[in-house]
């Protein structure tokens, strides 16, 4: 790779949009590999967990949420830490030693033998994801200028939705019918290619060399940049909740044949990819009425998919519904954190990525919780309906609080 750095306003319109889509390779590979896990929860449980699954499959299958919790630490962890302590390197240095890392935790995941060393290669795998998604963002951000911020960010994280429409339900589809395994194999294939692509096209844009660990960790000093990691790691668990266990949702209470449950996924995914997509225009005119509005539109969504669980043809009406209502949350704290943390703002990128993956532990827990406690699978409807309403509480606290700072630091 290049060591001349590269001015983002010289960069061609094509060279904008082919470093665009590089970064959502890698954005398509980590929802992949986040997510293609809850598709295929029965199939690790009962091939990981054959003694619990054959006397107790409910509780087998939230045994096996665990490597969704394990994954979403190691995001959390992962995100400042690295963000912050790679913060003055190149961005483009940057993000091709994070995409060669996801290839390393993705292949061990696929090779490792037991249960316990697959929850620590999920756990490992998951360090690098909110760093990618941090940097990810700033690069974009900055591609495409200030006045369309929030459109850059959105298609670096249409990777993420479009995984969701494609990438989990080809891989749940690979992993039913050759294994689990094979999933994950082709997910680190994936993130191999998102290291050429990051190689070949992105342009070498300095990161900021005065910049130090310890500045960076100057951002926790800011309580706006704790309300909106509160926002993120609350209110997003309430999809969590629910999106951790929709394949036994989908397959015990709605009675879908477990083959089609690719297509259930790829209906959460279409939704998040239209809602994303909105969402990006949406924020660029006010982060605040984006969080309020996709918030409330998934209070209702989640009491309407509790009534219609039941039904296949209205489980996927509203599944597509709830993909929608949740995708434009991410891209809206995303820019929150990087209008509230200052000079930060190589750590704030990524924290929102710390903050959805507490909502990811958070959710699968407490979903996997009353699940376990013989509630069934409806139970994570409530589970998440709660956590919505409890991060509508903190946008309103934030913006309450935000009234008594000075006018010039409002934002």
């Amino acid at each position: 790779m290049s060591r001349t750095y590269v001015d983002p306003a010289s960069i061609t319109p094509a060279r904008v949009r082919l470093s665009l889509f590089a970064l959502a390779i890698g954005a398509f590979g980590i929802g992949t590999t986040e997510f293609v896990a809850m598709g295929l929860l029965p199939d690790i449980a009962r091939d990981l967990l054959p003694d619990v699954y054959a006397t107790n499959p409910e509780l087998a299958n939230s045994h096996a949420g665990w490597m969704i919790t394990l994954y979403a630490l190691g995001v959390v962890i992962g995100a400042p830490t690295i963000a912050a302590g790679v913060a003055r390197f190149s961005r483009k240095t940057v993000l091709f030693w994070l995409a060669v890392a996801f290839t390393v935790g993705t292949l061990a995941t696929a090779v490792l033998p037991s249960f316990g060393w697959i929850l620590a290669a999920r756990f490992l795998a998951g360090l690098p994801h909110g760093a990618y998604f941090g940097i990810a963002a700033l690069v974009a951000a900055r591609l495409m200028g200030p006045e369309k911020r929030g459109r850059g960010i959105t298609l670096v994280m249409t990777g993420l939705t479009v995984s969701n429409v494609i990438g989990v339900p080809l891989a749940t589809s690979i992993g039913q019918s050759m294994g689990w395994r094979a999933a994950f194999l082709l997910v680190a294939g994936i993130f191999a290619l998102t290291a050429v692509a990051v190689a070949l096209v992105i342009p070498r844009v300095k990161g900021n060399s005065e910049q130090t660990l310890r500045r960076e960790l100057t951002v926790f000093k800011r309580p706006q940049v704790w309300f909106a990691i509160g926002i993120g790691a609350i209110g997003f668990g309430g999809f969590f909740a629910v999106y951790s266990y929709l394949a036994p949702l989908g397959t015990d209470v709605a009675g879908i044949d477990p083959a089609h449950i690719p297509w259930l996924l790829a209906t959460m995914g279409l939704g998040m990819t239209i809602g994303t997509l909105a969402a990006g225009h949406f924020v660029d005119r006010s982060v605040r009425r984006t969080l309020y509005g996709y918030f409330l539109m998934m209070v209702v969504v989640l009491i309407g998919l509790y009534f219609a669980a039941g039904w296949a043809p209205s489980l996927f009406i509203f599944i597509f519904l709830v993909g929608f209502a949740s995708s434009g949350i991410g891209p809206a704290v995303q820019t929150r954190l990087m209008d509230v943390a200052g000079d930060a703002q190589s750590i704030a990128a990524a924290l929102n990525h710390s903050a959805m993956n507490i909502g990811n532990a958070v959710g699968a827990f407490l979903g996997g919780l009353v699940i376990g406690a013989q509630l069934g699978y409806r139970a994570p409807i409530w589970v998440g309906l709660a956590l919505t309403i409890a991060g509508i509480l903190i946008v309103m606290a934030s913006y309450r609080a935000q009234r008594h700072l000075a006018p010039h630091e409002r934002v």
